[in-house]
C-alpha cells in the first residue's frame, strides 16, 4: 500500500508491493531534482523511466524483481501500477496544481504529444505504430500495458498520440520523455489557482 508524506518535504509517496509474479519497492516524489535510481530486470524499460525522471524533474526510486524469465509483462505491469499508486498519493487533494498539460516531443525522426488532466477519472487513449515489434529484447506492446496501468492508478486521463517515426526506440524514448514533462506540468503549483481546479470543487 502507498503511503504518503506527512513531514512536509514535498508531494512523495512509496509503495511495497509482493505477488507470486514480482517483487517491488517503489518511491516517488513529485518535486524532486530528476535524480533517478532504478534497478528492475527490464533494461529498457530502466532507460525510460530514467528519462521519464530526468525530464520530469522527479526524484525516482525503483528496486523491482519479476518473473521475467516468462516474459518482462508481470514487471512492467506492476510498475506502472506502483507508479500510478504513488502518484495518486502524491498529490493529495491536487489543491492548486494546474490540472492540465499538453506536450510535443521530438526525437530526431519521430514526434510524440502526450496530453493529461488530472482529473480523477482513469482514461488512456493511445495511438502508436512503430515500425518493429521489439527494441532489443523488449515487447513494444508493453508500452500501452505500462501507460494504461499508469493511468488507471493516478486515475488520470491520459492522451498518447506518436504522430510519426522511423526507428522505433526513438519513437518510445520520445513517449516517456513527453510523458514526464506533461505530468510536471499538470503536477506543477500555480498560485493563481485557488483551491481545487475543478467548477466541481473536488478532484
Amino acid at each position: 500500500m502507498a503511503e504518503q508524506n506527512q513531514q512536509g518535504a514535498g508531494r512523495q509517496a512509496e509503495i511495497a508491493r509482493k505477488t507470486n509474479e514480482t517483487d517491488i519497492r517503489l518511491a516517488f516524489n513529485v518535486d524532486g531534482t530528476g535524480v533517478s535510481e532504478i534497478e528492475t530486470d527490464v533494461p529498457f524499460l530502466n532507460h525510460m523511466l530514467d528519462l521519464f525522471t530526468k525530464h520530469g524533474q522527479f526524484d525516482l526510486k525503483v528496486d523491482a524483481k519479476g518473473d521475467v524469465d516468462i516474459d518482462d509483462h508481470h514487471t512492467v505491469e506492476d510498475i506502472g501500477i506502483c507508479l500510478g499508486q504513488t502518484l495518486r498519493e502524491a498529490l493529495g487533494d491536487k489543491r492548486g496544481i494546474k490540472r492540465y498539460a499538453n506536450v510535443f516531443i521530438p526525437m530526431d525522426e519521430a514526434l510524440a504529444q502526450v496530453a493529461i488532466d488530472i482529473s480523477n477519472r482513469p482514461h488512456l487513449e493511445y495511438r502508436a505504430q512503430y515500425p518493429s515489434a521489439t527494441v532489443g529484447s523488449f515487447t513494444t506492446e508493453l508500452v500501452h500495458e505500462f501507460l494504461w496501468k499508469f493511468a488507471l492508478e493516478a486515475r488520470i486521463t491520459l492522451h498518447v498520440i506518436v504522430h510519426y517515426g522511423h526507428n522505433t526506440h526513438h519513437m518510445v524514448e520520445a513517449v516517456f520523455k513527453a510523458l514526464g514533462r506533461a505530468l510536471d506540468e499538470a503536477t506543477s503549483i500555480d498560485p493563481r489557482v485557488q483551491g481545487v481546479p475543478s467548477t466541481k470543487g473536488v478532484l
